[in-house]
């Protein structure tokens, strides 16, 4: 069941935008998001920067479905934590976002959702675990290097984040 993966995919196209290949962005040519290393893993290809220039929501839809969406277990969380929980995913990796999550159930944050981090969200209002996860993803990003290139960026798609995860519960 994908109950709000639809939603959730147009706010994270509007958060990721085109193509970008930013000098200083470790993840290199990106499109809707989704980097070249992600891109050629999941088509099993070596995409040239005019296929990645090409690319659709067509072609990402799978690749976040499978890579971030299935893996983080939003379709088991409640409507809004999926949505906070799916898009630090993307922006930050899958481990990071389950441990994020964990730490904001007072789970052992061991970087994969499974039943006993489950049970233990059930127990929290969701609101307050969206709420610390906004908190934890500020803190995160306040301590990368890039903070001074992309920080200002990161703090507003978070609040917005925050913000939608909020009025979708």
């Amino acid at each position: 069941m994908h109950k709000n993966f639809d939603t959730c995919m147009s706010m994270l196209i509007a958060h990721e935008g085109g193509f970008v290949d930013h000098p200083d962005d470790p993840g290199g040519m990106t499109n809707l998001g989704v980097t070249k290393a992600v891109y050629d893993e999941f088509y099993g290809g070596n995409a040239t920067e005019e296929v990645m220039k090409a690319i659709t929501k067509h072609d990402v839809m799978p690749i976040y479905r499978r890579n971030y969406w299935d893996r983080c277990r939003c379709q088991d969380l409640a409507s809004g934590l999926d949505w906070a929980v799916f898009d630090f995913a993307v922006n930050a990796g899958t481990g990071r976002a389950a441990r994020t999550l964990q730490k904001a159930v007072e789970a052992e944050e061991d970087g994969s959702i499974g039943p006993l981090t489950l049970m233990l969200v059930k127990q929290h209002e969701v609101a307050n675990i969206i709420n610390r996860i906004a908190v934890y993803r500020e803190e995160f990003y306040r301590s990368l290097s890039t903070f001074d290139t992309f920080g200002r960026g990161w703090l507003r798609r978070n609040d917005e984040t925050r913000k939608q995860a909020l009025a979708m519960g």
